[in-house]
């Protein structure tokens, strides 16, 4: 128990200057970006038309601005790359990096490798957003554009909110209360959700087939609607790696080392539930990324986030792509939610987890 708190200490303490990445973090990220591009290049390449990787790259370099090349391929393979499986293939690297560094910002400002960024309501805001639009007698559809993300965008926010305003006493937000308070939230808005789904049971399959999550409607501008929030977000965690180390020592060692927990804590939910909100709201609710990718990221490469969520990020990426390719090639022409594909992955990790956590710590 001394070694492992003494290996954590060490890691708090670390200079700052080591926010720039070490030799060993760069080499680390590129075989992370080489995994997630490989696994980008294969989607793009699987599918109902197979398309052989030199060609995707031809067509890919053809659209950068500046360069001409001549076509020497169908004109109907380079609507399938860049209107198809492109917008889709960036969007579930996209949804993976974010799911997966918010996960890892929850488990670090919780201090409980089990948690995920669904934890404090995200998940059943979103789902009960959404279904409500769904179930509403008024068109969400309008061309492009839909109510659709931005309804479950709000429930989600407003969940979380909530469960937040919950759990604050006197001026701080102990961690076991805000579970508990976002356990609450949760359950009410499933109970809600479900009884607009019995109300209306003609459209519970379109609420069950956006519940389990998606990328069929992947779109260039869906892509448009979650940039903007992943990126500020992953901007705002992947600076308080430091401070996520410092307080796995406890709140109250963070404290007297001059850290502001509670401004700390909130800041970086609040960062990392609004990327989620985000995510969930162009992708549906993929669940388990934001659990199994940064816990496999930190068996792998050790618990220092200022490592930890850079590399969760390429490592959600790859994973996701992945994962979205064997949901739409499995069982061709039929497509797999690929929520369910994450859950047979995720769901026996989860239970490895759990009896880990009973190991005895030495």
């Amino acid at each position: 128990m001394f070694r492992k708190r003494e290996a954590v200490t060490l890691l708090a303490l670390a200079p700052a200057v080591e926010l720039v990445p070490s030799r060993a973090l760069g080499l680390r990220l590129v075989l992370g970006v080489a995994l997630a591009l490989a696994a980008a290049l294969l989607a793009l390449s699987r599918g109902a038309v197979d398309i052989p990787v030199d060609t995707i790259v031809r067509i890919l370099t053809s659209h950068l601005p500046g360069i001409e090349a001549s076509a020497s391929w169908p004109e109907s393979w380079d609507r399938i790359i860049w209107e198809i499986r492109l917008p889709r293939v960036l969007m579930a690297g996209l949804v993976g990096a974010t799911l997966s560094f918010s996960g890892a910002a929850y488990q670090g400002v919780l201090r409980n490798p089990l948690a995920d960024p669904y934890l404090i309501g995200v998940a059943a805001g979103a789902g009960l957003g959404a279904t409500v639009i769904i179930v509403s007698p008024v068109p969400y559809a309008f061309g492009n554009l839909s109510l659709l993300p931005l309804a479950a965008f709000a429930g989600a926010l407003l969940a979380v909110g909530v469960a937040y305003g919950l759990a604050r006493t006197g001026g701080a937000v102990p961690n076991v209360t805000l579970i508990l308070a976002g356990v609450a939230v949760s359950s009410i808005a499933t109970s809600a959700m479900s009884y607009l789904m019995l109300a209306n049971s003609q459209r519970a399959v379109t609420v069950l087939s956006w519940l389990l999550g998606g990328f069929n409607t992947s779109s260039w501008g869906k892509m448009w609607l979650l940039l903007p929030y992943a990126v500020p977000a992953a901007i705002v965690v992947l600076l308080h790696g430091r401070i996520l180390n410092v307080l796995q020592l406890g709140e109250e060692e963070a404290q007297q080392l001059g850290i502001r927990v509670e401004r700390v804590k909130l800041l970086v939910i609040a960062a990392a539930s609004l990327a989620t909100a985000a995510a969930v709201s162009v992708s549906g609710l993929i669940g388990f990324v934001g659990l199994i990718v940064p816990h496999a990221t930190r068996l792998l490469w050790g618990p220092d986030y200022r490592r930890l969520i850079p590399m969760a990020m390429t490592l959600g990426a790859a994973f996701l792509i992945l994962a979205d390719l064997l949901a739409r090639t499995l069982l061709e022409p039929t497509e797999i939610p690929v929520g369910i594909i994450t859950a047979f992955c995720g769901a026996p990790f989860f239970l490895w987890l759990l009896r880990r956590q009973r190991r005895p710590a030495f």
